[in-house]
């Protein structure tokens, strides 16, 4: 299949906050031991309990957070150690979609200003061009021109997400970290937003890596599906397989809480006892040990390592559990 557009290999990113009054010194692993490829024109959903560390691994492999250890590779390229000055051609090929739209966007700015933002950056165009070329993309998000000299708080949620997903991509970008892009909105616009996302992609031949707690929304949407757990990847395999056959228990317990419509039928829901483990102080051998059905001795004291398996039919998945 060739080169990935991004790969990511043994990505670790560590807090350090102090505690107490003398000061010690504790390191969160937010993320740990990431290893993850997108090729280009994938959408891969990565999903987990709030607090998982998705949000920080998106952040990571965007480097608006260093990485604490571990490669990051863009087109095969080794970004881990570049610079801001080094980056910022690549800023481009490389965008974010936040998760609050009215937060994202500056208030005393209009939607001009803000979706023309990354063309003042590479100095390019002039400005009839760069006005053109907002007009262009917001015309391609659903927007008209009557939008141009709005403010964000005269606009409705779907429609500030649309702007912000106009800014995130008027730079042509190859990829799009989309960090929880729906939640924030009415459930009556979060279809239209999410079929915009989808008919984008395909127009634009975009890779994304689509960030969401919501397991109906990447059911939707995704082509593979990657399952965090404490800033770990727990079970990562394509889309079909996944939510069929769920190998992991923490990625069955999710499966098993999504609602189901009718009311007639009978399904049996994994409840999960005792609270998620502070990151602050994780569970010694596997972390997801103290909350999981089938944990063994051996579970309590070593750690299982996301190995590649396969099911009767042949195809690859990857779980990290001493079961399989």
């Amino acid at each position: 299949m060739g080169v990935p557009l991004l790969e990511v290999k043994d990505l670790k990113k560590y807090f350090v906050i102090k505690k107490g009054k003398e000061g010690k010194e504790i390191r969160v692993k937010a993320v740990d031991n990431i290893d993850l490829k997108f090729n280009k024109g994938e959408i891969v959903g990565l999903v987990g309990e709030s607090g998982c560390g998705k949000s920080t691994l998106g952040r990571a492999m965007l480097k608006l957070h260093e990485a604490t250890a571990g490669q990051i590779l863009f087109k095969g390229e080794d970004i881990t150690h570049y610079n801001q000055n080094q980056m910022r051609p690549l800023r481009e090929k490389m965008q974010l979609i936040f998760q609050d739209p009215y937060a994202s966007l500056n208030p005393r700015k209009i939607i001009m200003q803000s979706v023309m933002a990354p063309l003042n950056v590479g100095k390019k165009y002039t400005k009839e061009e760069k006005k053109q070329k907002v007009i262009s993309i917001l015309n391609e998000v659903g927007l008209s021109e009557k939008f141009l000299e709005k403010y964000p708080h005269e606009m409705s949620g779907g429609q500030r997400q649309r702007v912000v997903i106009a800014r995130a991509l008027i730079n042509n970008p190859e990829l799009v970290i989309c960090d929880e892009p729906v939640s924030a909105l009415d459930a009556s616009v979060r279809s239209q937003v999410l079929n915009l996302l989808k008919d984008l992609k395909k127009e634009r031949d975009l890779t994304y890596v689509f960030i969401s707690h919501d397991l109906s929304v990447v059911e939707y949407l995704c082509d593979k599906v990657a399952v965090m757990y404490l800033g770990r990847i727990v079970e990562y395999a394509d889309k079909k397989q996944l939510f069929h056959n769920p190998l992991h228990p923490y990625t069955q317990a999710l499966l098993s809480s999504i609602p189901v419509p009718d009311i007639h039928t009978k399904k049996s829901e994994i409840i999960l006892q005792g609270e998620v483990p502070s990151p602050l102080n994780p569970p010694k051998g596997c972390l997801f040990s103290t909350r999981c059905l089938y944990a063994t001795e051996k579970c309590k004291t070593e750690s299982p390592i996301l190995t590649e398996t396969k099911n009767l039919e042949g195809n690859k998945r990857k779980v990290a559990c001493f079961r399989y």
